[in-house]
């Protein structure tokens, strides 16, 4: 096992089990479907439905079953839901899981940018990227980075979802747009104080109740510049640090503006998530990047 036959493998299953688990979003967003299980005090964190648990639980059974050496790998999971148990402890490689990215819209129907997504990673750096969009456009929406390259396109349910990505054209990184809208999340009942911040250097900032449409697809084709994240969780976060750094950007942690990695996380048990530690600025552009760490180096790297 190893980082190309993972990929590979995760590129010819993995498609299919995220437009089933998409159609399943769709159907279960027409009920009450709304539960009870977190308390970080962030209506964002905090929003949990009925359809985060049941995608999961599909996902993680796709996982174990379609291909033995993904059992190989650690699995890190937004919700509990699935056979989690059955993958490996110790290993160089980590699937992450976020059934639905973007709960509080979906649960209160204010908008229509959720996915399902799933990435693989090692300590380093980001492998592979898939996000499914399911209500973004006639059919849905893609995004899948890999080999270096991100590709952005409308799903085709006549064709097989494989196929489908297969005849997307990978997006040109020298036609990427330069956007000065930026995604800041993270900073809690701060969020506010950093739109205003952000703004006094020129940057268009929006929060997770401001922005409109999926912030892959729109990072994937130009229309985002980047992001602002305070303690930035494993499961969606490194989709936006993939498609950064495949478009010519990066992610780094603004006091230091070394690049991300993921040699240390922490449990945030309020959330019940996985996180990587400080402020991290995430963008295609350099010189964006260059902004948001001049503006953000000295803020309070601590969460709580």
């Amino acid at each position: 096992m190893d980082a190309k036959s993972l990929t590979v493998a995760l590129s010819r299953h993995m498609p299919s089990v995220l437009r089933w688990s998409g159609a399943l979003a769709r159907q279960l967003r027409k009920h009450n479907i709304a539960v009870a299980g977190k308390h970080s005090g962030s209506a964002a964190t905090d929003a949990l439905t009925l359809a985060d648990l049941s995608v999961q639980e599909l996902i993680v059974g796709a996982l174990r079953d379609l291909d033995p050496q993904f059992c190989r790998c650690r699995v890190e999971a937004e919700e509990t839901t699935g056979d989690l148990a059955r993958f490996s402890k110790e290993s160089d490689f980590v699937l992450a899981i976020d059934p639905i990215d973007g709960t509080k819209q979906y649960r209160d129907h204010t908008g229509d940018g959720y996915s399902v997504m799933l990435h693989l990673r090692d300590r380093e750096t980001v492998l592979y990227s898939l996000v499914y969009i399911p209500e973004s456009g006639a059919d849905g929406t893609w995004v899948e980075v890999r080999d270096g390259s991100v590709y952005c396109g409308p799903d085709d349910p006549s064709k097989s979802a494989a196929d489908v990505l297969r005849a997307i054209r990978p997006v040109d990184s020298r036609r990427v747009p330069d956007s000065n809208k930026i995604y800041v999340v993270g900073f809690q009942e701060h969020d506010g104080d950093r739109t205003r911040d952000l703004a006094a250097v020129d940057l268009d900032a929006y929060t997770s109740d401001a922005i409109k449409g999926c912030v892959y697809e729109l990072a994937s084709r130009g229309q985002l510049g980047g992001a602002l994240i305070h303690s930035p969780n494993v499961y969606d976060f490194p989709v936006s640090l993939h498609i950064a750094r495949a478009l010519g950007g990066d992610a780094v942690w603004v006091h230091n503006r070394q690049p991300v990695n993921f040699h240390e996380t922490w449990l945030d048990e309020r959330a019940n998530m996985i996180r990587l530690p400080g402020i991290v600025a995430c963008s295609t552009s350099r010189k964006t990047l260059d902004t948001l760490c001049t503006l953000a180096r000295d803020w309070d790297p601590r969460r709580y």
